[in-house]
């Protein structure tokens, strides 16, 4: 009997200590300090709204995504986009790894009568996912919002006509991409434009990429040819954690992405 309770004992501290993190995660979900409930009470942009939460004007930047900025194609869809859906509502926020960025702002995903609303943006072609500080357990969900987009057409989803550049390399690592065009006629890719998840942005000059021809974007200083460019003044664009690479032409279709 004896070793029966001592067996039991044992089996219970290795079932502990197998489920603590999920039965902490459980316990941080419904009873800890995860989420809040406020008043929208003004749209800022589309992913940036100013909520009243226990009596305090919380500036909340949306997590997941990222949308045009102020004066960019789209940005005041997505902005009337949110104000439709939450404004003058009580919303429930969820918060992720980190509750606030370097601007201070608060880092919530908007729940509004159960739907995520911040999914519901990148669903309608409003905006791309965007996990700067890494994925968490809402980034499949996004991930398949924007492929579903992609279906649909909407907006930043908007394929463009333009078939003849592909992607021929995307090292992260050492910050290269290199684009061919598998044509057997130029493309002029004037005013298109590279961009990573998040403001990072890389527009084309004047530039035909000839038939069969390949150019290299490299993040950082050096002199451009016609096989190389270099993204000047940044010192890196590719993160560690995961990134995704949009190229747009020159009416802001989409070309081409790939997310690592």
């Amino acid at each position: 009997m004896k070793k029966d309770k001592i067996f039991l004992i044992f089996l219970v501290i290795i079932f502990v200590s197998i489920n603590y993190n999920f039965l902490d995660s459980i316990l941080e979900e419904n009873f800890g300090e995860q989420r809040e409930f406020g008043i929208v009470e003004r749209v800022v942009d589309g992913d940036t709204i100013h909520a009243l939460v226990n009596g305090e004007d919380w500036t909340i930047r949306l997590l997941g995504i990222n949308t045009p900025e102020k004066g960019e194609k789209y940005s005041e869809l997505a902005k009337e986009f949110l104000e439709k859906a939450i404004l003058n509502k009580t919303v429930e926020l969820r918060f992720g790894k980190e509750k606030y960025d370097r601007y201070n702002r608060v880092l919530a995903y908007i729940f509004y009568k159960g739907a995520n609303i911040n999914l519901n943006v990148v669903e309608e072609g409003y905006a791309n996912f965007y996990f700067p500080s890494g994925k968490d357990i809402y980034y499949k969900e996004f991930f398949g919002a924007w492929e579903h987009c992609l279906e649909v057409g909407n907006y930043l989803c908007e394929k463009s006509r333009e078939s003849c550049v592909e992607l021929k390399d995307f090292n992260s690592k050492k910050e290269i991409i290199v684009l061919k065009n598998k044509c057997s006629s130029g493309v002029n890719l004037e005013n298109w434009e590279i961009k990573d998840e998040g403001r990072k942005k890389f527009i084309f000059t004047k530039l035909v990429l000839g038939a069969g021809k390949e150019i290299s974007i490299i993040t950082g200083e050096g002199v451009d040819t016609q096989e190389k460019l270099y993204w000047s003044g940044q010192d890196y664009v590719w993160t560690d954690t995961g990134d995704t690479f949009f190229l747009r032409d020159s009416e802001g279709k989409l070309v081409l992405w790939k997310s690592y």
